[in-house]
């Protein structure tokens, strides 16, 4: 009998570790995969990260795992940043170029200059044009974007100078 209520007790301790550990705030967490840029634009990131803002679109700020100076967010997944991304495609596809591609558009937004698409689950993804590095944002919740832009544009422009991003 003592063999049945040490199993029982082994079992309860179990499961509540397992509940415990599905509960964990770790779950709650936003992840993003960190870029991995050169040199240059890794500095000019974590200058970005130095001065980008507490809150994002009434959001504070939330960064997502792993923990990065190239990567932040705002509200958990709902607003994630990551600095020293690759060109995206379509911004070099002449029919985005040319305002005939319905996914994707070219715009500015407080002088900064975004490419913006659509993405199949119905996300948004921002990259910025025409900065030495290249900052995708995206905005996962179906909230006006606009001011996410508006709210991160001057981090921008004071940490990323304009030029061809590498």
């Amino acid at each position: 009998m003592s063999c049945f209520r040490h199993r029982h007790a082994v079992l309860s301790a179990l499961a509540l570790l397992i509940t415990t550990a599905g509960c964990s705030s770790a779950d709650d967490s936003a992840s993003a995969a960190v870029p991995s840029p050169d040199a240059k634009v890794t500095e000019l990131c974590r200058n970005l990260d130095e001065v980008l803002p507490a809150k994002v679109d009434g959001e504070n700020r939330d960064d997502p795992e792993p923990a990065s100076a190239l990567t932040a967010g705002w509200g958990g997944e709902a607003i994630i940043l990551r600095c020293g991304v690759g060109q995206p495609p379509k911004m070099t596809d002449p029919k985005v170029a040319n305002g005939n591609d319905p996914k994707a558009m070219a715009g500015g937004v407080d002088g900064v200059d975004w490419l913006m698409e659509q993405q199949d689950d119905g996300t948004h993804r921002f990259t910025t044009a025409s900065r030495e590095a290249y900052v995708e944002v995206r905005v996962t919740d179906g909230r006006d974007s606009t001011g996410v832009l508006i709210d991160l544009a001057p981090a921008v422009k004071e940490a990323i100078p304009e030029g061809i991003a590498s």
